[in-house]
């Protein structure tokens, strides 16, 4: 027996990097994953099921709803993890540069969770699960989009908790705001930079995909079960 069983689940975000390793975690445990994403999947795992999507489409989003509550007749869980960075100090930030990662990182969020939590409180069952940043908690020099919208994130991490559970539905919506962790584009910093930023924590290392996806299990399935409107900080202990 898995610890879900049964349940349908959506990752944004799916393809590739901490995506992929949620929606592999998932499916181990037991559910159906529809892996939703710009690009294809970088990997084959049994009962993850890749989509074309850009969050920052509407109607985009409102059809692929639609298209999987069609196939599955519900959604159980929703990972909110699609995310970009475009870095520049505020002084040389274009327009172009901050509202694109609005429009991922924040609009994104919105875009799905418009459609999938009001379904949840229907159906009296729901686990949303925000991807949010240590950036968004504590800032970053140079970061002042990447962090605006994961802080927003846990504002809507907190706002969502209250409101799609206001009439006493079973649906919990958490956040979770990792550190750095070693997917592909940390891959390609340089290794004095990563070992910087390595003694920043309190365990002296960065994390792993798997670690923060441990984190997404834990609060999608029932163990978490009276856990809502929260932030995990899985971050190593990081101060930035």
């Amino acid at each position: 027996m898995g610890r879900l069983d049964n349940k349908v689940a959506v990752v944004t975000g799916g393809a590739k990097g901490l995506g992929q390793a949620i929606a592999e975690t998932f499916a181990k445990e037991g559910a159906i994953v529809i892996a939703a994403d710009m690009g294809d999947l970088q990997y084959e795992a049994k009962n993850v099921y890749g989509y074309k999507l850009n969050v920052t489409d509407v109607e985009g989003c409102k059809a692929f709803f639609d298209e999987v509550v069609e196939k599955f007749g519900k959604i159980d869980i929703l990972v909110n993890n699609a995310g970009i960075t475009k870095d520049a100090m505020t002084r040389k930030m274009t327009d172009d540069q901050w509202n694109a990662v609005i429009d991922v990182n924040l609009k994104g969020v919105f875009n799905l969770t418009r459609y999938v939590g009001p379904l949840m409180e229907q159906n009296n069952y729901g686990s949303i699960i925000n991807i949010s940043s240590v950036v968004g908690v504590f800032g970053n020099i140079g970061q002042a989009n990447y962090a605006a919208t994961k802080a927003g994130v846990l504002g809507l991490t907190m706002t969502w908790a209250k409101e799609f559970a206001r009439k006493g539905a079973n649906v919990r919506v958490n956040a979770i705001a990792p550190g750095y962790i070693m997917t592909d584009i940390l891959k390609t910093v340089p290794q004095d930079l990563l070992d910087s930023f390595a003694k920043l924590t309190m365990l002296g290392r960065l994390g792993q995909p798997h670690e923060i996806a441990n984190v997404a299990l834990f609060l999608a399935s029932e163990e978490a079960s009276y856990i809502t409107g929260q932030t995990i900080n899985a971050n190593g202990g990081m101060r930035l």
